[in-house]
C-alpha cells in the first residue's frame, strides 16, 4: 500500500488534506508504482472526455459500421481539439475542457452565405464567445 499525504494549498482558501492511496501487488519501488498509476489516471480522464464530452458511447444507429464510423469521427475530433486549445491561447478557451470547447466554440448559431466562390458565417452580434471564436478562427487560416 502506497499513500501520499499532500495539503493543497491555495490562494484566498483554507489549506485542505488530499489524500491518495493505492493498493497495488507490484514489487517495484513506491516512486515508480505511483508514477506508473498516475498514467492511468490520466488516461481515464482523458477516456471520461471522450465520452462526456464528446459522446463517444452515442452508438445508436442499428448498423455497425455507421457506430463504427461515428466513433472515428469522434476520436479526430478528440485529436483536433488540443490544436483548437492552441489557438485560443490568451483566452479562457486556453485551458478549458473538451465539453467546454464544445459548447463555447463549436456550438454556435450562424447564418451561412454562400456564393460561388466563398462561404461567410454570419456571427450573432451577441455572441457570447464571440471574440474568442473570431481569434480561434482567424488564426486557423493561412496567411
Amino acid at each position: 500500500m502506497i499513500i501520499k499525504a499532500e495539503v493543497v494549498r491555495l490562494p484566498g482558501r483554507d489549506p485542505t488534506c488530499n489524500p491518495r492511496f493505492v493498493v497495488t501487488n507490484l514489487r517495484e519501488t513506491p516512486a515508480a508504482i505511483y508514477a506508473l498509476y498516475g498514467q492511468r489516471g490520466d488516461m481515464e480522464n482523458r477516456l471520461k472526455a471522450l465520452h462526456h464530452g464528446l459522446a463517444l458511447d452515442r452508438t445508436s444507429c442499428s448498423r455497425f459500421w455507421a457506430n463504427q464510423f461515428r466513433v472515428l469521427l469522434t476520436a479526430a475530433a478528440y485529436v483536433l481539439l488540443p490544436a483548437v486549445r492552441q489557438q485560443a491561447h490568451g483566452t479562457d478557451c486556453a485551458t478549458a475542457h473538451v465539453s467546454t470547447l464544445r459548447e463555447r466554440l463549436l456550438t454556435v448559431a450562424v447564418w451561412v452565405e454562400r456564393s460561388v466562390r466563398r462561404i461567410v458565417l454570419h456571427l450573432p452580434r451577441t455572441a457570447p464567445w464571440g471574440t474568442t471564436w473570431h481569434r480561434v478562427a482567424v488564426g486557423a487560416v493561412p496567411g
